[in-house]
């Protein structure tokens, strides 16, 4: 960290009137990195109005490194209008501005560098992250790929984004290209093994996780090798390594599915049904019937009463919900006029044990219309 400060303390001070800095003092502030200090220092020996280029960025450097972003960003602006087109001074610029929330901003000034500067790798890198849609962010992407092919971040980003297109075949190539280049990249690598199962690169992904494994034990890896090895027929091993997943407490409903598959294919069918059934219980969330009645309560709103009342019904498939027998209650009764079901849903909500003190009011209603279905004229000569 030093040296390049050194380096920049050094120019800086060629650059300008000497007689008008202490240079020990300026010294001693960066090598302490004390850059808050730095700014003022500086600011007090040029008047505010000065357009010394030299002087300018050096206060807009320590104002940024400290923190003090706006004071930074009015540094460098000062410095853009007295020598436009300066790309380390709009690199900084964009960069404050990322720091600052302002996507806009950092983008338009990142889009001023690649204008002035169309080969710029580190410029399309960045833009890749304000990408608008899917399809900018990706053409960003592939320009930096383009401009730098082993750089292993772009490597990674554009990978993820050609699989998430379903473009499986570019995702590969853009990884192979930078792995050929770092063959110890764990991250690439296990980036790659995913891909390689969908285009059916079985046997690779075996052998490279096997590789992986030796360095470090990785659930995502053992994943991976262990579909493979369920393509590959390779029935036994497929458990072995499932198994280790949920010893570990990391299983997940398709590790469990592919067990349960290859129990059927061994024809164990006791461990087959087994895993089938743990399968179902790791693929119910405790949150599926909330779910559900939020899907119901949208659908109701939008007066599609049938579909509503299905999605109601599906989400009691998951759990006992006094919310959904209370929204049953009120959907037969007051949308689809149906008194006797009305009237089964409000039976069901009371008998549910509802929260005397949260829903008194709903538990009030509920009777009242249990009351009013179940004996109209009752209730109309009252």
């Amino acid at each position: 960290m030093k040296f390049p400060i050194f380096i920049c303390f050094f120019i800086f001070i060629s650059g300008v009137n000497a007689q008008m800095i202490d240079k020990e003092k300026l010294l001693e502030y960066y090598e302490s990195q004390r850059y808050a200090e730095a700014a003022q220092y500086l600011q007090s020996v040029y008047p505010e109005d000065t357009k010394d280029v030299k002087a300018l960025t050096q206060m807009a450097y320590c104002n940024m490194m400290s923190g003090k972003f706006p004071e930074a960003e009015k540094n460098y602006l000062k410095v853009n209008t007295v020598e436009p087109g300066n790309l380390p001074v709009l690199f900084s610029l964009a960069n404050i501005n990322s720091k600052r929330g302002n996507a806009a901003n950092a983008k338009a000034y990142l889009l001023e560098i690649i204008q002035l500067d169309s080969l710029n790798f580190s410029a399309y890198k960045q833009l890749a992250g304000f990408g608008d849609t899917p399809e900018s962010k990706l053409q960003y992407l592939k320009k930096a790929n383009a401009l730098n092919r082993t750089e292993p971040d772009i490597a990674y980003d554009l990978a993820v984004a050609y699989r998430e297109i379903k473009q499986y075949q570019q995702a590969y190539d853009v990884l192979e290209t930078a792995i050929g280049a770092d063959k110890d990249n764990f991250t690439l690598q296990q980036a790659q093994l995913p891909i390689a199962n969908l285009l059916g690169k079985y046997e690779e992904v075996v052998e490279t996780g096997e590789n992986l494994l030796k360095k470090n034990t990785d659930v995502n890896v053992i994943n991976e090798m262990g579909q493979a090895y369920f393509y590959l027929k390779d029935y036994q091993r497929c458990i072995a390594l499932f198994k280790t997943l949920e010893d570990l407490g990391v299983q997940n409903e398709g590790t469990l599915y592919f067990m349960a598959l290859s129990y059927r294919e061994l024809k164990e069918y006791d461990q087959a049904a087994i895993y089938a059934e743990k399968t179902i219980d790791e693929g119910i969330s405790d949150h599926t019937a909330l779910y559900y009645t939020a899907l119901g309560g949208i659908y109701k709103s939008k007066n599609r009463f049938s579909d509503a009342l299905e999605a109601y019904k599906r989400g009691l498939m998951f759990k006992n919900s006094n919310t959904i027998y209370y929204r049953l209650g009120l959907l037969y009764d007051l949308n689809l006029k149906q008194a006797k079901n009305a009237v089964t849903y409000y039976n069901l909500y009371l008998k549910n044990k509802p929260d005397p003190d949260k829903e008194k009011e709903q538990i009030s209603y509920a009777k009242a219309r249990i009351v009013s279905l179940t004996h109209p004229k009752e209730v109309a000569i009252k």
